[in-house]
C-alpha cells in the first residue's frame, strides 16, 4: 500500500528543505507576523480588506473607502488594472488604469486607510507603489515568477492569490519567489478552486477552507481568504466569511460596493455597505472563539 508522502499529499520533507525552505515552518509554533501601516498580520488581529472589484470612478472609491473604514476595515481593496477573463471591454466594463490608481490615492487620504491593489505588469509597479501599501498578485499571475520577483524587490508587502488549479505545493513555490528576494512580508490568499460541482450554476469555484489548516501545518505565512470571488454569489459570502475565520484565516478580503447590482464587474458577488457593517460585527463574534479580534486594533 502506497502511503501519502510526509508531511502532506504532494509535499515532502525534501520540498520543505530544498524547494521552499523560506516558506516552510521550522516548528509548530513558527508563524510570521509583520506590520503594514501599523496593522499586524499573523497575530491576534484579523485584518479586513474591503472594496469594489474595480475602481470605477473617483466618487465611488472615495465613498466606499469612507464607509468600509467607518465599519472597521483595515485596508481598501480595488482594482485599477484588471485581468478580465476576455479581451473585450465596454464603457461600463473597463479598466480605469492610471486614473484608477490616482483615485485610490485620493481615497487613501480622504479615509486615512491603507490600499491593496493588483499589479499585472512590471512596467506599472512603480506607479502602483506610489499608492499601494500591499501589492496583490492575482490568481492568473500566481506562476508569473518574473512579476512576483519584480514586485517583491520593491519590499512592499505581497499578497499572492492561489490559482484555482494550483496545489498547496505550487502556491508555496510561488511564495518562495518573493521570499528569496528578502521580502518577508508575504500573504497567501485562498480564493477558490476549480471542481466538477459548485452547487450553483453561477459559482465558478469552490472555497477550499481545508487549505487553511493544511497550509498552517506547512508554512509560517499568514493565510487570507477571499470568499467573494470563491462563491461568486452574494448570499453565500457571509457564511463562508464566518467559516473562514472559524477555520483559522489570518485575514479576510471582501468585495463591497455601494450598489452591488450595478457593479461594473461581477455584480452577483459584492455586498453593500450595511451588509458589510453587519458582517463585521458577526466576524468579531466568531473571531473571539479563536482568541482573536477584528476591530479595536
Amino acid at each position: 500500500m502506497i502511503q501519502n508522502k510526509a508531511p502532506g499529499k504532494d509535499i515532502t520533507t525534501e520540498d520543505m528543505k530544498e524547494k521552499f525552505p523560506l516558506a516552510a515552518k521550522d516548528n509548530n509554533n513558527d508563524f510570521s507576523t509583520f506590520e503594514v501601516n501599523g496593522i499586524t498580520f499573523g497575530d491576534k488581529c484579523i485584518p479586513v480588506m474591503a472594496g469594489p472589484n474595480m475602481v470605477e470612478s473617483e466618487q465611488l472609491i472615495i465613498e466606499t473607502a469612507l464607509s468600509v473604514k467607518k465599519s472597521g476595515a483595515h485596508f481598501l481593496r480595488g482594482g485599477a488594472f484588471k485581468p478580465l477573463s476576455f479581451p473585450y471591454r465596454s464603457v461600463k466594463y473597463n479598466e480605469t488604469r492610471e486614473d484608477g490608481i490616482k483615485w485610490l490615492g485620493i481615497a487613501k487620504k480622504e479615509a486615512n486607510i491603507g490600499i491593496i491593489t493588483e499589479v499585472m505588469e512590471e512596467k506599472y509597479i512603480d506607479l502602483i507603489c506610489d499608492v499601494a501599501d500591499i501589492l496583490q498578485i492575482g490568481s492568473r499571475n500566481m506562476q508569473n515568477y518574473p512579476l512576483i520577483t519584480a514586485a517583491a524587490k520593491t519590499q512592499k508587502p505581497i499578497m499572492i492569490k492561489r490559482h484555482y488549479g494550483a496545489s498547496l505545493r505550487d502556491w508555496l513555490g510561488a511564495a518562495e519567489y518573493a521570499l528569496v528576494e528578502n521580502n518577508k512580508k508575504v500573504i497567501l490568499c485562498e480564493r477558490g478552486v476549480s471542481v466538477p460541482h459548485t452547487h450553483r450554476d453561477s459559482s465558478r469555484f469552490l472555497l477550499d477552507l481545508q487549505v487553511i489548516p493544511a497550509a498552517k501545518e506547512i508554512t509560517h505565512l499568514p493565510i487570507a481568504v477571499d470568499p467573494s470571488h470563491a462563491t461568486f454569489w452574494r448570499p453565500w459570502v457571509e457564511p463562508m466569511t464566518l467559516a473562514s475565520i472559524a477555520a483559522g484565516a489570518d485575514s479576510i478580503m471582501l468585495e463591497v460596493h455601494p450598489d452591488p447590482n450595478n457593479s461594473a464587474v461581477d455584480p452577483l458577488q459584492p455586498i453593500d455597505f450595511k451588509s458589510f457593517s453587519d458582517l463585521m460585527n458577526k466576524m468579531e463574534s466568531i473571531s473571539e472563539i479563536n482568541g482573536r479580534h477584528i476591530k479595536n486594533v
